[in-house]
């Protein structure tokens, strides 16, 4: 199917177009062809696929992401006034990609192959970025490298002389807890039932990433592999599993908190810094919100999208809020909706995590259920870490993290599909 092949191959863009755009030395708006490869998906699964899957979208995450996406766009008449191409820019990323995704995923997945499909090509991509990352690290940049940290990106990649690498990724963080977010999946699919060739490669796999995780010197990446882990450990309903992977769980982030081990490696450094309550770069953020506690309070609704951040600076730089950078997709998300968009958000991702671990709970098929706990595990790892970075609503979290929703909303048809194909089989 057309359409199918559209959307792999906009996976692998949101991937790896950064790599192209830095070594060939071009700029242009990465945001379009995301837009065109979407609208070209759903245009042709609109005329192949049968009317049937078009009710597919009968459920509770279509009509959220749509939900979203209208009060996204009502955000235009915010009486703070933001800039109306600055809004338009984020309403994009925030609000219609992922509800974009979300319609093309329902019409085109629906089988189990599909799913292994998307579990590999997400894997194999997300190895490949690890080890572009090793290279960087230990065999040194290519030339658009250097240009990336020669215009801006040395502020923030370059940290006391070391590296905080970023391999093809927009930048550090997304490359740290997409690694961890992936890591953290292929470790859980190496405990299916499969042959052990398979299983050592997943591990293999899953090792590589977590190595690709520690050195982007990503400290909120901690957030997406230890909330997920436990989350993992609690659906698998396996008491000794729990139990042991628990004890494993609370040792290491104790080793972290309470010791000095490997304090000579820099990453390990950095990342034990995360558990640290006094680290300066922290109690810089809570400084920031703090500020924007007492100017929040006067604007319930928020200052508009594109009021912040990047497009925050570029088409609002007179707006107080375009100063503070909100080092935080909820924060960003506070600061552009307001308390009352972002109580929305928080209820509507809390609603979605809720209901995708009451589908994976009740799953009877053994190797659908480890599928679907590394799906949810890694989306609520994205969530939580998102809390830390803007992670969630950039490219490649975003699409994974959408296509893995329509997945799990999908699990209990794909069940059915295994009972029946057994039932012909006996």
């Amino acid at each position: 199917m057309f359409a199918k092949k559209t959307i792999y191959v906009l996976i692998i863009y949101c991937f790896v177009c950064r790599l192209f755009t830095r070594e060939l030395g071009i700029n242009f708006p990465l945001g379009l062809v995301i837009e065109a490869l979407l609208i070209l998906s759903i245009i042709s699964a609109s005329i192949t696929v049968p009317k049937e899957n078009w009710k597919n979208l009968n459920n509770s995450l279509f009509y959220l992401f749509l939900g979203w996406f209208i009060i996204s766009v009502l955000e235009v008449v915010n009486p703070a006034g933001a800039n109306i191409i600055g809004w338009l820019n984020e309403l994009r990323s925030i609000a219609e990609y992922p509800l974009l995704i979300v319609i093309i995923g329902f019409l085109i997945f629906n089988s189990n192959k599909d799913l292994d499909d998307f579990l590999y090509l997400t894997i194999g991509l997300s190895v490949l970025g690890a080890l572009y990352g090793i290279k960087q690290l230990h065999f040194g940049l290519s030339r658009g490298d250097y240009s990336f940290l020669e215009n801006g990106g040395a502020a923030t990649h370059m940290l006391w002389g070391r590296l905080r690498v970023f391999s093809f990724y927009a930048e550090a963080s997304q490359f740290g807890s997409s690694q961890a977010h992936i890591g953290l999946m292929a470790l859980i699919l190496s405990f299916r039932k499969v042959k052990p060739k398979i299983r050592l490669l997943l591990m293999i796999c899953s090792i590589i990433m977590l190595y690709g995780m520690l050195i982007s010197g990503t400290r909120g990446a901690l957030f997406a592999l230890v909330p997920g882990a436990f989350l993992a450990l609690i659906l698998s309903k396996k008491i000794k599993v729990l139990i042991l992977g628990g004890a494993l769980a609370i040792m290491f982030l104790g080793v972290l908190k309470f010791t000095t081990i490997a304090n000579g490696n820099y990453q390990v450094y950095r990342l034990r810094s995360a558990l640290n309550p006094d680290d300066p770069s922290l109690n810089v953020r809570f400084e920031s919100q703090r500020v924007l506690k007492n100017y929040m309070s006067n604007i319930p609704f928020g200052g508009g999208l594109g009021v912040t951040g990047y497009n925050g600076m570029i088409y609002n730089p007179g707006n107080f809020l375009s100063k503070v950078q909100p080092d935080s997709f909820w924060v960003k998300v506070w600061i552009m909706y307001g308390i009352v968009g972002l109580v929305i958000w928080i209820s509507m991702m809390t609603y979605i995590l809720g209901r995708c671990c009451g589908i994976v709970w009740r799953i009877k098929n053994e190797d659908l259920k480890i599928k679907a706990i590394a799906l949810v595990s890694g989306f609520s790892g994205i969530l939580i870490c998102s809390y830390g970075n803007e992670i969630i609503n950039a490219m490649p979290s975003s699409i994974i993290v959408c296509i893995s929703l329509v997945f799990l909303y999908n699990i209990p048809k794909l069940e059915k599909e295994l009972l029946d194909r057994e039932i012909i089989n006996t």
